[in-house]
């Protein structure tokens, strides 16, 4: 009867806490923010001065006197006071002012993270202003999100590659079979392709242009059509600007070591996946999940690694909160049945 209560008078929220954007889901509305997560702060005062989508802008850009900072790095938190404050925000800006009470929060982290590690999401979102705060493993959230029927018999497998993090997880029975992190993700694909500029052009470009030049002509398999672009950067001898011209051949080999780590992890999960869920995924295949899954071309290689069925989740962005949200909505059921099993 008090959840009850208290849900009238609080917007309970599911966190996808990545680390290259956060996504909040509120109970009955669905997805209200997407920001990336950046925070820019002045070096002395650490006052901060932007959060999301203003303090992404100024990565690679900031004068001497500001920083603009990432405070989650392979999905773990990096630096607790900045994600605090950026998880105090982005609650500050979803919740409805009108309420008498801080919301219940669920939050989706790497499963290979440790419990100092899973206390300090815990302890920084308290510090943002959270009733209660819950933990669930990306993974899972993400099979949830992406409609996988996680408590049926049968094994699925989920791939959920991420800003920091590539989590590959066996789900069947409500539980995960077999799990492993790989803390090499997005953010390694886009390093990657930085690393490429400087031997191959030395040309210095940011983060923020390689991963737009591994979203729009990056491919990890054969297109095709093979596309181009022209890439603005810093020439590393002249220090004067430069443009050069870059085709999606390139980018695949700028991105062909961490892809490999990411395959190598997916064929370690099939390997200890036991015969008979291993039976299940030649119909059910594989599911990606996650914004590193939207690399073109990484179905079809995974198909031809794995011999497997690969599909991509329908809002492969969302997955993870989207699970958060569902975990959330179940929320009192769950209690209800652990009180019953002590």
């Amino acid at each position: 009867m008090f959840n009850y209560i208290f849900g009238l008078f609080s917007n309970d929220m599911g966190i996808d806490l990545g680390t290259a954007s956060v996504l909040v889901y509120i109970k009955g509305k669905d997805i209200v923010l997407r920001e990336p997560s950046v925070v820019a702060m002045e070096c002395n005062t650490k006052k901060v001065l932007a959060i999301g989508v203003e303090a992404k802008k100024m990565l690679g850009k900031t004068p001497a006197s500001i920083i603009a900072v990432r405070p989650l790095r392979n999905g773990v938190i990096a630096d607790f006071e900045a994600t605090e404050k950026m998880i105090r925000y982005f609650i500050k800006k979803v919740h409805n002012k009108k309420t008498l009470l801080h919301p219940r929060v669920v939050i989706g982290v790497p499963s290979g993270i440790t419990e100092v590690e899973r206390r300090a999401v815990r302890e920084s979102a308290e510090q943002a202003g959270a009733r209660e705060v819950h933990l669930i493993d990306e993974p899972m959230a993400a099979a949830i999100g992406a409609g996988i029927p996680i408590q049926e018999p049968e094994g699925s497998m989920i791939v959920d590659i991420g800003g920091g993090t590539t989590e590959v997880a066996i789900i069947a029975l409500g539980g995960m079979v077999v799990a492993k992190s790989l803390d090499i993700a997005g953010d390694k694909m886009d390093e990657s392709v930085v690393q490429y500029f400087r031997r191959k052009y030395n040309l210095s470009v940011g983060e923020n242009t390689a991963e737009s030049v591994k979203m729009r002509i990056g491919s990890v398999f054969p297109l095709k059509e093979e596309l181009r672009m022209d890439v603005k950067g810093r020439d590393l001898l002249t220090g004067l600007p430069k443009t050069v011209g870059i085709s999606s051949e390139e980018i695949r080999i700028a991105l062909e070591d961490p892809v490999k780590k990411i395959v190598e992890v997916i064929k370690d999960v099939l390997e200890e996946t036991p015969a008979e869920l291993s039976a299940d995924l030649v119909d059910r295949g594989i599911i990606l999940s996650g914004g590193g899954s939207l690399v073109k071309g990484l179905p079809e290689l995974l198909v031809q690694e794995t011999e497997l069925p690969v599909n991509r989740a329908d809002d492969p962005l969302t997955c993870v909160a989207r699970g958060t949200g569902v975990y959330l909505e179940e929320l009192d059921n769950i209690k209800k049945s652990r009180r019953k099993d002590i």
